[in-house]
């Protein structure tokens, strides 16, 4: 039985770890993950920089060059650039995109959440690659959606270019030094970190699910996409 390809658009800004989609075709079978740059200047995590990234002028235009592609659904990949906006001003945008794009569209924020409610949690940790006035945004956003965070840990990178060029092992040491006193699950929130090859380490390093934004913007836009996305070695997220 032939078994369908399932394209992905992912609008993603600036130029980090977008690697990372090419690389979860290899992992995922029948996905294509296509990356559209929604943006060519640098990622600042500054509150207003963000709001500039995630506006309706930015990410149409890009929405637009995905319809072209006829994928089964389009993410906006910036975690950041999308929970600045607020939970509301998350979901309009996702609508933005859909309008553009023509199909399911969602954010990865809005994936941050859902996926929390898929595993049947409500209580996370957070720890962010950003400075503390950015991450602050993301709790709130988690709260609006019923999702109670335990402990934020904050790290001050002060751009996704600067977060692209942490490696694994940053990433397992900010895992491990994460305070998951009364956490469920802990939340790793930048696109522009590359997780999804050290996934099964983080989660065996502290004992319970792990979510990073290339990994629930995956799983999310496979889903709009009518994609099971059950697969091994990419975590709780797509074991369960």
């Amino acid at each position: 039985m032939h078994t369908p390809m399932h394209t992905l658009a992912i609008l993603y800004p600036g130029y980090s770890a977008e690697d990372e989609f090419p690389a979860l075709e290899q992992l995922i079978p029948n996905t294509s993950f296509r990356v559209i740059h929604t943006w060519e200047g640098s990622t600042e995590h500054d509150v207003d920089a963000l709001l500039a990234l995630g506006s309706q002028k930015n990410l149409v235009p890009a929405a637009e060059k995905a319809r072209e592609l006829s994928p089964g659904a389009a993410m906006w990949a910036c975690t950041s650039g999308s929970f600045v906006y607020g939970r509301d001003g998350c979901r309009e945008q996702a609508g933005w995109i859909e309008q553009a794009a023509g199909v399911p569209s969602s954010s990865t924020s809005l994936a941050f959440a859902e996926a929390v409610h898929h595993l049947g949690l409500s209580r996370v940790a957070v720890a962010a690659t950003y400075p503390e006035d950015v991450a602050s945004h993301f709790v709130q956003f988690l709260e609006q959606d019923g999702i109670t965070v335990t402990a934020l840990s904050t790290y001050d990178v002060p751009s996704g270019e600067d977060a692209g060029m942490l490696d694994a092992e940053w990433v397992l040491e900010t895992a491990r030094a994460a305070d998951l006193a009364d956490a469920q699950c802990l939340l790793i929130p930048d696109t522009a970190l590359h997780t999804i090859a050290v996934l099964p380490r983080l989660e065996e390093a502290r004992g319970v699910p792990v979510l990073t934004a290339n990994q629930v913007t995956a799983w999310l836009g496979l889903r709009l996409a009518g994609h099971p996305a059950r697969v091994e070695g990419l975590g709780a997220l797509f074991s369960r």
